[in-house]
């Protein structure tokens, strides 16, 4: 765990540079907060932002009102997440994503963004997350199936001990929710092929699957 922790603080300086992680354009930024406001319940909710980064996502749900908690295994990461945070309320905490240090605390909405495919034991996590779900919560899963190369980091990221094999694919996804869920009131899935979401056109997949107990 410590080399990937290294990994993602190596990355840190120059994480919130790429649209999606700073959202620092305000058609990125905009696109991102619909998709939120879709997903989430309307009225004011508990949420865990796993692998929370620089607490891009956490800013924009703890502006709509949500009670936020962030987690992180890069304590780089967190400083920034939490500078980023300052005066919402949100707490952001270094940990394994994995296994939230959260103790008996339950939420309303369990959402990651591009984590859960690089989680060795994904369907352990997937069960570990639903039991954090109060009666009627979901899980808002952000992920992609893309390609990746050398160029690109693939062997420095292995080297940390994350399995980085270029994403999961929506089906995949959707399979390992309802084995490791219990209970799924409702389960979907939307494609976020938006260039908007991302600042540049797209040619992989790339969806989220909202899950509801």
């Amino acid at each position: 765990m410590q080399s990937i922790a290294a990994y993602w603080d190596a990355a840190a300086d120059s994480f919130d540079e790429e649209a999606d992680h700073g959202l620092r354009d305000p058609g990125v930024r905009a696109a991102w907060a619909d998709r939120l406001a879709a997903w989430l319940p309307e009225s004011r909710a508990d949420v865990l932002d796993l692998g929370c980064g620089t607490g891009s996502l956490s800013l924009l749900l703890a502006e709509r009102g949500h009670r936020i908690v962030g987690v992180d295994l890069a304590p780089r990461m967190v400083a920034r997440a939490r500078a980023k945070l300052a005066g919402t309320g949100a707490v952001v905490l270094v940990g394994d994503a994995a296994r939230p240090p959260v103790g008996e605390r339950r939420f309303d909405v369990v959402l990651a963004r591009h984590l859960l495919w690089t989680i060795p034991e994904p369907e352990a996590a997937l069960t570990r997350w639903a039991v954090l779900l109060r009666p009627g919560g979901r899980l808002v899963l952000v992920e992609g199936r893309w390609s990746t190369s050398s160029e690109s980091g693939e062997g420095s990221r292995r080297d940390a001990g994350m399995p980085w094999d270029g994403g999961v694919s929506a089906a995949e996804l959707v399979a390992a929710v309802r084995l490791t869920v219990a209970d799924l009131a409702d389960l979907r899935v939307d494609v976020l092929a938006d260039p908007a979401l991302w600042g540049k056109e797209i040619d992989d997949e790339r969806y989220a699957v909202v899950a509801v107990t």
